[in-house]
């Protein structure tokens, strides 16, 4: 995509951001989805998942694969992923409905074996406690203003990792404040932008 790129009319001729029309599920996922915020540590260990399995692909790869990801970690609940066994790991990498990489699969485990150790609300506590100044950055107004990383994903990644968390690099952590209404990215003339 046009790295300058503004709205573009989507199906329906509403503006919306260039990324998200080059697919059905990518229209759904932006207008419902994309920066709305979520909270709940199951939700947010979810999309921190989804994120790292994300990195080096196309999140539509991800998207059109959620289900399959879903029902393989027990949808995303942190304990019941905690007590995986050596054979569910064994099964997760033959699992043709997921991304089968050996990295990011141990990291989600491992993750969910940290987090299982956290108070109820820890993780929710500690990625909202990121979250920026709404105020403080003007609505992007092409693709070209919208950062890949901001010092409060820094700050994130870093104090992720420090708890223990792997698969949480600066890059990855923006994506996550983006999907999870951290921050709106959504371009200033886009019809899925908050007021």
């Amino acid at each position: 995509m046009p790295g300058g790129a503004g709205p573009v009319a989507g199906p329906d001729g509403a503006p919306r951001c260039p990324w998200a029309l080059s697919a059905p599920e990518y229209v759904a996922y932006h207008d419902e989805e994309w920066g709305r915020p979520v909270h709940g540590d199951d939700a947010l260990y979810e999309r921190l998942s989804l994120e790292a399995f994300q990195s080096g692909l196309s999140w539509i790869t991800i998207l059109r694969r959620r289900p399959g990801f879903r029902a393989a970690f027990a949808g995303f609940e942190i304990a019941a992923v905690a007590r995986f066994t050596d054979a569910d790991r064994e099964r997760l990498l033959a699992d043709t409905g997921i991304i089968r990489n050996r990295a990011k699969i141990d990291a989600t485990l491992a993750n969910a074996r940290v987090l299982a150790e956290w108070s109820p609300g820890e993780l929710d506590a500690l990625i909202w406690s990121h979250a920026p100044d709404p105020t403080g950055r003007p609505a992007p107004r092409t693709l070209a203003d919208v950062p890949a990383v901001t010092p409060e994903s820094t700050a994130l990644s870093k104090a992720l990792k420090k708890r223990g968390l792997r698969f949480v690099g600066p890059t990855t952590a923006y994506a996550l404040m983006q999907a999870c209404g951290l921050v709106d990215d959504h371009l200033a003339d886009c019809v899925a932008r908050r007021p």
